[in-house]
């Protein structure tokens, strides 16, 4: 049976990075963001009932980003709408990855995690944590956002502190290297038995 870790953190905090350092230690990881943009792509699986719904989101056969935004910032009953249809699509995808993988370890890099309610399906939950400065200063170096956008984005996500104090790890990603022996530490803990499934 495999131990089932859930990995969380808000924009910004380095949970892609520490997600790659989980996989170089044999975990296996699925990626919430990777299933949704599979299940937007053409022939996804989200493409036909998104279409059904909101014929205006879909471009070139896949499902559009932009165009989803769009929709929800003109209609506000369209998210939830778009949930219902996208939710159930992710947890199948999450489900098919559970019965495949191989690994002793399985990492669930998902965002929202304890928004969802998704931390009650794993055995164990990591944070990636760094200071808020530091977090602002990442995600406007990315150039991909407006300083509006990302504070818009952070007031949605459940505050750090407490996402740090609902979680079993905190993995502070301040350098590569520190953030490497957090998690190597976590998956001896794991694999020694240490922590209570």
């Amino acid at each position: 049976m495999s131990f089932s870790l859930g990995l969380t953190g808000s924009i910004g905090m380095g949970k892609s990075t520490t997600a790659d350092l989980f996989a170089q230690e044999g975990c296996a990881v699925w990626d919430a963001d990777a299933a949704v943009h599979r299940l937007y792509a053409e022939g996804g699986a989200a493409v036909a009932p998104i279409r059904a719904a909101f014929p205006d989101a879909i471009e070139d056969g896949a499902v559009s980003r932009d165009a989803l935004k769009r929709i929800i910032s003109a209609d506000p009953t369209a998210l939830k709408r778009i949930e219902s249809i996208v939710h159930p699509l992710v947890a199948r995808d999450r489900e098919a990855f559970r019965q495949a993988a191989k690994s002793d370890i399985l990492v669930f890099d998902i965002p929202l995690l304890f928004e969802t309610g998704g931390d009650a399906q794993m055995d164990a939950v990591a944070c990636v944590s760094i200071p808020p400065g530091e977090q602002k200063r990442r995600v406007m170096a990315r150039g991909t956002m407006t300083e509006a956008q990302f504070e818009q984005i952070r007031a949605k996500q459940m505050p750090n502190d407490e996402k740090c104090a609902r979680s079993d790890f905190v993995i502070v990603t301040d350098t590569l290297d520190h953030a490497r022996a957090q998690v190597q530490n976590v998956v001896r803990q794991i694999r020694a038995g240490l922590v209570d499934a």
